[in-house]
């Protein structure tokens, strides 16, 4: 039976699905997706999976997709990152079986994929793009897709777009790929704190231009931003990352206490399990408003080790939350500009660089953005980011003070620290080549290109040994432990 395409694989297999839980790393793994399936999702990603991992480590796909073989999991797409053709389809090959469409990311904005030459970092090598997605198309038994961002243009946008839906016109006439295009309303540097509101215009623009289904991604928040979405984009779903992270019951168009689906998720993952970080994670988010509240859960819950003593934090926090309810006095609205109390599922809303921090009517760092970047002169801890506090818990005696910091002196040539005993004032790199060049040694370095030189020529002009080996080995090393090639760098 031929794979279906276009529109009858969205009607058919994905079943016509309009609310769509988003790939996310290390977030929309087995347990969280079957927690949102409960709660109205018609449609998973997994976790963006590297493919090259993918394809050489055994305990890679064991971890991340054959041990989640469920029943309720479908329809489920798997997602990959990759930026070879041949290396993509290995993965996908070994990843078909277990899943309805494998999905091309061409959306991560982070500097990992740019270092690793992936995601949003391709959008400008089409013709790479190409071959990567007819090459699948051609070998897989399952549709392929995509998820792509927006360039600041609209009309580069949807050549963009029609690019990739005839990747394979020019080998076959009647092929049109993918199969579908979820469009992420933001380019490449819109992350974090820039992420700003996503672009409808350049989504409603793709899906008038392209003849395969498109799911929107960005700027939903409640049930009713999804109707709203598709109605003036006209997509054929939702997909939704950030706003289903801090209310799983979103496409339900419910609000409910946040207690109940951190009860329901930690259920599921007695079943499935996974690792601790995810599970923190997903509570972060879950209780994110009352946890600027309660600062000291806070801590506790970074610190604790077990899933016992997750759900042991998660029990505290609901048993403040309703004694705060059972004190709430009668037409009490929620602080810090909540639009509900903070023990409810709602959005969060991404501050931007410059927006002064004002949740729970939270005003004393002004000046700082939602981590600090810098440190106060004393290095408090109360001023550290996240990272460094971690680290000054593990270790109390470290300090962060700039001033107490050691000073390097410079390499002459790159910039990078000298070494302090180094005869030409360099940092190992530079002074290894300038002693191979110069035929110099350098203790401090350990480098004795000179001595090593005049040891060989000794060797050469004195008298030749009793018996000559017949035949040498060119790898070998000559009596006395030196290499036969003079000069070698080592």
């Amino acid at each position: 039976m031929s794979k279906l395409q276009g529109f009858e694989f969205w009607r058919h297999t994905l079943q016509g699905a309009h609310y769509v839980v988003a790939p996310m790393v290390d977030q929309s793994e087995l347990a969280w997706r079957l927690l949102s399936r409960r709660h109205g999702a018609q449609l998973c990603y997994t976790p963006m999976l590297h493919a090259q991992v993918f394809v050489r480590d055994a305990n890679y796909r064991k971890e991340n997709l054959y041990c989640d073989v469920c029943p309720e999991d479908r329809p489920l797409i798997v997602q990959f990152c990759a930026n070879d053709p041949e290396v993509f389809v290995k993965a996908a090959l070994l990843a078909q079986d277990y899943c309805d469409a494998i999905d091309l990311n061409l959306g991560c904005p982070q500097m990992i994929a740019k270092r690793g030459h992936y995601g949003a970092f391709l959008q400008e090598e089409w013709d790479l793009l190409q071959r990567m997605i007819l090459l699948a198309h051609e070998k897989l038994s399952v549709p392929v897709t995509c998820k792509i961002r927006v360039f600041p243009e609209i009309d580069k946008t949807v050549k963009y777009a029609q690019l990739l839906e005839k990747a394979g016109c020019q080998v076959r006439q009647e092929t049109v790929l993918p199969e579908l295009l979820t469009v992420h309303g933001r380019t490449k540097e819109q992350k974090g704190p820039l992420s700003g509101i996503a672009s409808w215009e350049h989504i409603k623009a793709v899906r008038k231009a392209v003849n395969i289904p498109v799911f929107a991604n960005g700027n939903i928040q409640y049930l009713h931003d999804v109707e709203k979405c598709i109605q003036e984009t006209g997509v054929h779903g939702v997909m939704s990352a950030e706003g289903n992270l801090h209310n799983p019951a979103l496409f339900e168009g419910r609000n409910p206490l946040v207690w109940e689906m951190a009860e329901e998720y930690l259920e599921i993952v007695q079943q499935y399990p996974c690792p601790l970080s995810y599970v923190r994670a997903h509570l972060f988010k879950l209780w994110h408003h009352t946890l600027q509240i309660h600062q000291q859960l806070r801590e506790e819950l970074a610190k604790v080790k077990t899933l016992e003593g997750i759900a042991d934090v998660s029990r505290e926090l609901k048993l403040r939350c309703q004694e705060e309810m059972a004190s709430q006095k009668e037409g009490e609205k929620p602080k810090g500009g909540l639009p509900f109390f903070h023990w409810i599922c709602q959005p969060y809303v991404r501050p931007g660089p410059k927006e002064v921090s004002k949740e729970n009517g939270n005003t004393d760092r002004s000046t700082r953005g939602k981590r600090a970047l810098e440190e106060e002169e004393d290095g408090s801890s109360d001023f550290l980011s996240k990272n460094k506090q971690k680290k000054k818990l593990r270790n109390p005696n470290k300090n962060f003070d700039p001033s107490l910091k050691p000073k390097y002196a410079k390499c002459d040539q790159c910039g990078n620290p000298k070494g302090n005993k180094c005869v030409f004032n360099l940092c190992r790199g530079c002074c290894k080549k300038r002693a191979f060049k110069e035929t110099a040694d350098c203790p401090g370095h350990g480098l004795l290109f000179k001595t090593k030189s005049e040891k060989s020529l000794a060797w050469k002009g004195g008298p030749p040994s009793l018996q000559e080996p017949q035949s040498r080995d060119p790898g070998m090393k000559e009596p006395g432990g030196f290499p036969e090639v003079v000069g070698s760098v080592g």
